[in-house]
């Protein structure tokens, strides 16, 4: 099947305007663009499965372009997006809109505009004799915390073939990235005894339990500061803040509960576990003089969420494919985290290469270059080529 460059830009441009008018925010149900994407594939005669989730309302979907039954390589992106809630914008953010050389929507940059590159080579991919078979990759609730695609990877090797090498196309500016740094949330819910503010003494103050854990996530992040740098990453160190935090009912009583979030973003090399044992430690010294005064008293440490770092072998096959087809020869590191420390985690070899600029990611009046698409597209164009060799 022969297309020109623009038809072929035309039909993406087409595509992401359909894609960007599904409003796929975390919150909601993405069945509506995975019933869209099922049926395009279908259309093209390509099978797909579907890996929902245990409420039926969200789902993943794979598919197979090429021999079946070999692992090839996999296109990986995911399907939701960030809210727009409190964000100014000019246009309708679910309706695409190009202005210049740009694309205005959400999840135009991230990354609906590398999911409508995909889907626009699907008709050439279906042309060549493929030896090496391309997967389809594509998931959910990427946005609070690579969620969606862990029970996808967990069928890979099962009902799913996994691939040998996954291309994940968040937005880097279709610069080859090969590490990036993972984040870890934790929930510490502090439990106290109230009492009146003028009898502070026969109550427990969790605020104030709170603060002194919260001193010690200080002392913690200094010495993060302090530690191990790597210059790649943008700060080159790993860190540590807290997120959110919530406590007391009224200021005339000693306040019983105290609820704080906080998280690390982690380099490759981080012991996360390191990290919530000393946490933990200082609970533990907090707990008897809490006790003492109520015994009911208690803090719990939960971690919340969990997204390994980064960082691919250098030597990889995919990494050596990967600056191959994007014509360059250097790799990047990034602060941001993928599911390629997921697919990774697997023994599938990642690589992070998108189109777009991750500056524009959850923003208001987010965009991506048109000049984006076309890079994405000639990389794309060459993954057929490389597959069918």
């Amino acid at each position: 099947m022969t297309i020109s460059s623009s038809a072929l830009l035309d039909e993406t441009k087409e595509l992401l305007a359909k894609l960007v008018s599904f409003d796929t925010t975390s919150r909601n149900s993405n069945l509506p663009i995975i019933d869209f994407i099922e049926s395009y594939l279908a259309k093209h005669d390509v099978e797909s499965t579907r890996v929902p989730d245990e409420t039926g309302n969200w789902s993943s979907l794979f598919a197979t372009i090429g021999p079946e039954g070999v692992s090839g390589i996999g296109l990986s992106a995911h399907t939701d997006v960030v809210p727009v809630d409190g964000q100014d914008w000019d246009t309708d953010p679910f309706e695409l809109v190009e202005k210049g050389t740009k694309l205005y929507g959400r999840g135009s940059c991230d990354m609906k505009g590398f999911v409508a590159c995909v889907l626009a080579k699907v008709p050439e991919y279906k042309t060549r004799a493929l030896k090496t078979p391309i997967h389809i990759v594509f998931s959910y609730d990427e946005e609070i915390g690579c969620t969606g695609v862990r029970p996808m990877i967990a069928e890979m090797g099962d009902r799913l073939i996994k691939p040998r090498m996954v291309v994940v196309g968040e937005p880097t500016n279709m610069s080859v990235v090969d590490a990036h740094k993972g984040p870890v949330r934790w929930s510490v819910d502090i439990t106290g005894r109230p009492a009146h503010s003028s009898m502070a003494p026969l109550g427990v103050n969790s605020i104030a339990v709170a603060g002194e854990l919260i001193v010690e996530l200080g002392k913690i992040e200094r010495d993060l500061m302090n530690g191990p740098q790597d210059e790649r990453f943008t700060p080159p160190y790993t860190t540590l803040q807290v997120t959110e935090i919530k406590g007391g009912n009224a200021s005339n009583i000693v306040p019983e509960t105290t609820w704080f979030g906080w998280e690390i973003r982690a380099m490759p090399g981080t012991d996360p576990d390191a990290i919530e044992a000393r946490l933990r430690a200082k609970a533990d010294e907090l707990l008897p003089a809490m006790r003492e005064i109520a015994p009911e008293a208690d803090i719990k440490i939960q971690r919340t969420n969990d997204v390994p770092a980064f960082a691919a072998d250098p030597e990889s096959d995919v990494l050596t494919m990967a600056l191959k087809l994007a014509e360059q020869n250097e790799t990047f590191a990034v602060s941001y985290a993928t599911e390629a420390s997921l697919f990774h985690q697997v023994g599938a070899l990642s690589v992070v290469c998108g189109p777009g600029d991750i500056a524009q990611a959850h923003t208001a009046n987010e965009w991506i270059e048109i000049a984006e698409l076309e890079k994405c597209l000639g990389f794309l164009g060459r993954v057929g080529e490389w597959a069918e060799a």
